[in-house]
């Protein structure tokens, strides 16, 4: 049989498994990769360290997301980790709309962070950029107008 543990000393020094180390993952020229998805959008994101320029498909920010608050929501990672106007963003972003292609950059971004700075983790996770939102549209069922709306009913 194992060899029993009396205290609670001597468990804990039987358990010492401390939290893995995390290197950061960077290419050969200094830039971290991610992929990042909402809805029906996927962005490949790369971002290397800069004067905070944001490319979206070789476009300005400015001009591919004309809200202020789609720009808003791109750069929330970088505010929750005070590195705004730190890194140079390049991204491809195709599919869904501008909603849901702005939360899959701010996907991405969060996560070529975590892998260019491993010590961004804990703030990014606990802010929730890093989780991906798995809503999406359902599907439409046979029988009905929409996913769920039936058709009118009429007793005559």
């Amino acid at each position: 049989m194992a060899e029993e543990t009396r205290t609670l000393a001597d468990l804990k020094s039987a358990v010492t498994t401390a939290a893995p180390v995390r290197e950061p993952k960077r290419d050969k020229q200094g830039r971290s990769y991610a992929t990042g998805k909402r809805k029906n959008a996927v962005a490949r994101v790369w971002i290397k360290p800069g004067k905070g320029k944001i490319t979206v498909n070789t476009r300005e920010v400015e001009k591919y997301f004309a809200r202020p608050v789609l720009r808003m929501l791109i750069t929330q990672p970088f505010v929750a980790c005070n590195r705004l106007n730190e890194f140079d963003v390049v991204c491809n972003v195709v599919g869904g709309g501008l909603s849901g292609q702005a939360g899959a950059l701010r996907h991405g971004i969060s996560k070529a962070l975590t892998y260019y700075e491993p010590a961004l983790r804990p703030v990014l996770k606990s802010g929730g950029f890093l989780t991906r939102d798995s809503r999406i549209v359902e599907r439409k069922k046979f029988g009905r107008k929409k996913a769920r709306r039936s058709f009118q009913f009429s007793k005559r």
